[in-house]
């Protein structure tokens, strides 16, 4: 049976930084561990169960009052090839950049603007994780998950994942009742480039880069990334902090006509998308404090730990920002970042 650790604490597995402790704490590496942990977990079935990946996308706002299962599972396999495409299999345990990085030096396409994104593989799915012009869904072939009320396996393909922006089965009625055990990503032997977004396009012609590759792809991405988005490692952070909000085209008109700079996008038959970044700058937030938690300075979207913030610190200031963008457009942000307590 895997040991179990108790009162463990969670402020090396959280991007934020924050301090908290897990009751209880295992880590696995392969399924047959999962299982034996899920085993052992069934003697405390009242408690809650929390899986855990890079713990990029979580604030804790008190500590874990049951069992923290963190995903270990690695490994990088083709499955399958052919003279156009080839399958990628990765545990879900996988930094999701190294799995990037893994593509990109084969030539593999179709992960390269999605560089630098911080978590696990296994999150990439629940989350249709995005970034300049790309999503999880153009390229995620099927994921493998173990059922936790029965420890059976199952297959899920990309329709069953019912992808949707930053949204997927898995955070809706499949929530917390699988754990990812790995996914596969269908990937292009010849690239089809996509370097349409504003602030990459900006990059590549920085670089000079006129006819990029997936190499030059992946550098502008990080270039861009590292640039206005802050290094967890260094000042505690778990990304973008909000959803874009979608909106009623009518809405999105309003706003654009009161301040004509408004980012707005199309978002499907009668609704657009709005920068959820620019509407917390408007609202004079930019580099705005509580304390020592933050709304980082150059990046409105991006909260961030300064020291000693809690998961409550951090959690008040985003209350506060929901607040001020609603009352000054009218819009309802939705937060990206999983609150657990």
């Amino acid at each position: 049976m895997i040991p179990i650790e108790k009162n463990v604490s969670l402020k090396p597995y959280n991007t934020f930084g924050i301090t908290c402790t897990a009751d209880k704490f295992v880590a696995v590496t392969n399924s047959e561990e999962l299982l034996n942990a899920l085993q052992a977990r069934a003697i405390f079935t009242y408690e809650p169960l929390l899986i855990l990946g890079g713990g990029s996308n979580v604030l804790f706002r008190s500590n874990f009052p049951g069992m923290v299962l963190r995903n270990c599972m690695r490994g990088m396999r083709v499955t399958d090839e052919d003279s156009s495409h080839v399958l990628i299999e990765s545990g879900a345990g996988e930094r999701w950049d190294d799995l990037v990085a893994f593509a990109v030096e084969r030539g593999w396409a179709g992960l390269e603007n999605l560089s630098l994104i911080p978590g696990c593989v296994g999150a990439s799915p629940m989350q249709n994780i995005g970034a300049y012009g790309a999503e999880i869904k153009d390229v995620c072939e099927k994921v493998s998950a173990l059922e936790i009320a029965n420890g059976t396996m199952h297959e899920f393909s990309a329709a069953d994942c019912r992808f949707g922006y930053r949204d997927s089965i898995f955070k809706q009625e499949a929530k917390n009742r699988f754990v990812i055990t790995s996914v596969s990503f269908r990937l292009q032997k010849q690239a089809r480039i996509n370097a349409s977004y504003g602030n990459l396009e900006k990059e590549l012609e920085k670089m000079k880069v006129t006819q990029p590759t997936i190499s030059d792809i992946r550098k502008a991405v990080i270039s861009v990334r590292q640039s206005k988005l802050p290094n967890p490692a260094v000042l505690g952070n778990a990304g973008s902090f909000f959803k874009n909000p979608v909106v009623s085209e009518e809405l999105a008109e309003a706003i654009k006509k009161n301040d004509a700079d408004a980012p707005v996008y199309d978002a499907g038959p009668g609704m657009k998308k709005l920068a959820a970044g620019w509407l917390i700058e408007k609202c004079g937030l930019k580099g705005y404090r509580q304390g020592d938690a933050g709304v980082h300075n150059m990046q409105a979207l991006v909260l961030v730990n300064y020291g000693q913030a809690s998961g409550n610190d951090i959690y008040n200031l985003s209350e506060y920002i929901l607040q001020r963008v609603f009352e000054k457009f009218g819009v309802s942000l939705e937060r990206e970042v999983n609150i657990i307590g």
